[in-house]
């Protein structure tokens, strides 16, 4: 399997191009800061990306069921190597905000794409391949931060930018050469996506409360980026070192859960996990308020771990629900989710969090992800959700 031209060109592509991301989802809060003479505006920087992230998932999927998925991850890794430029050249936050909408068109096929290439060319270890993938994504999203401490003694800040830039333009090269075309013949009939089809996927009980966890899930994740962090700067007092930890144990933490989920739900079923995922997540999330450093870092990681166990198994769960004809689409669909998630939680989050508190709007939150757990478990039951 790891000889596999196609899955080695997938994973060194990605986890190329998410160092880079690493370096710079640190310092472009700084950059914002640095334009405007304030940060009134960072919390958009989530938004911005999310935006248009949501809009082309959709259109990407469908048209790469029907084109292929190699032209759409070359453009992928294309525009998020302009976005890096841009993100250097800018001259005011504009032009920031700019590129990261750029940045959010090019991730959507590279997150999206590739592991529906993966489950059709290892259908029957779809979880483990794509638990490759995913965790080659945070295992250089944790190299990331770390990394960039190191070349922020080396480099002006805004050079940073520019590695990143050069990171996606190795995704392109590395695809362009290791990655094969997928012959018409394991696609099968291609069937074009239309907002009926969206319908019947969202009418299916089972699929719908999928993509309602999928949804909470991105908000999560936009939280863990944005709303945590704000936290700990400022409640917890946190240095940015201590960021940078934070981080990266974040992106670990969702790393290692890949590889031990992918294989363990090919073997007993993605539920189950979804299921876990939720729970642990949620209690994670919940107690974090209650602790102070270094054992903050402790509860979060638990929350991140869980965060992780459901991503991937809930990604398995809807690809082995469609035919290999719209695994471009409905890989597109559950980053759509995501994206709703990560687009509209953390401003709701935040809001609640400075009106009221912070222990309030984490302890919402949670009590959303134990909600759909328990409509899972019920749904499923728990012996059921085992094969």
């Amino acid at each position: 399997m790891l000889q596999d031209k196609a899955l080695m060109g997938v994973i060194l592509a990605v986890f190329l191009m998410m160092i880079g991301v690493g370096m710079i989802v640190a310092i472009l809060p700084q950059r914002i800061v640095n334009l405007d003479g304030n940060g009134q505006s960072v919390g958009y920087l989530a938004s911005a990306f999310a935006f248009s992230y949501i809009l082309f998932q959709i259109p990407i999927g469908n048209l790469s069921d029907r084109l292929g998925f190699k032209p759409f991850l070359l453009l992928g890794y294309s525009l998020c190597c302009i976005a890096g430029l841009a993100f250097f050249f800018a001259p005011n936050s504009s032009m920031i905000f700019f590129a990261r909408v750029l940045q959010g068109i090019g991730e959507a096929p590279i997150w999206a794409l590739a592991p529906a290439l993966l489950s059709l060319k290892f259908p029957l270890s779809k979880g483990k391949v794509m638990g490759l993938y995913n965790a080659a994504i945070h295992f250089g999203l944790t190299l990331g931060p770390l990394l960039g401490v190191v070349l922020a003694n080396l480099l002006d800040s805004k050079e940073i930018f520019l590695v990143y830039s050069v990171n996606c333009l190795s995704g392109v090269i590395v695809i362009y050469f290791l990655l094969e075309t997928i012959a018409k013949k394991e696609i099968e009939t291609i069937t074009p996506l239309t907002l009926q089809d969206i319908l019947k996927l969202v009418k299916q009980q089972q699929t719908l409360i999928a993509l309602l966890g999928i949804t909470i899930y991105g908000a999560g994740y936009g939280i863990f980026l944005t709303t945590i962090p704000a936290f700990l700067l400022q409640e917890k007092a946190f240095s940015a070192f201590d960021i940078g930890i934070f981080f990266s144990l974040f992106y670990a933490a969702i790393s290692l859960s890949q590889v031990i989920t992918g294989p363990l739900s090919d073997k007993f079923g993605q539920s189950i996990f979804m299921i876990l995922g939720l729970f642990i997540a949620a209690i994670g999330i919940a107690i974090t308020p209650a602790f102070e450093f270094p054992l903050i870092f402790l509860v979060l990681t638990i929350g991140s771990l869980g965060m992780g166990i459901f991503y991937l198994a809930s990604m398995a769960f809807l690809n082995e629900s469609t035919p290999n004809s719209l695994k471009g689409t409905i890989s597109g669909a559950y980053y759509l989710f995501w994206g709703a998630g990560m687009f509209f939680g953390p401003p709701i989050i935040t809001q609640i969090a400075t009106s009221i508190s912070f222990q309030t709007s984490m302890t919402c939150y949670s009590l959303l992800m134990l909600l759909v757990a328990i409509v899972m478990l019920k749904m499923w039951g728990w012996k059921t959700a085992i094969k």
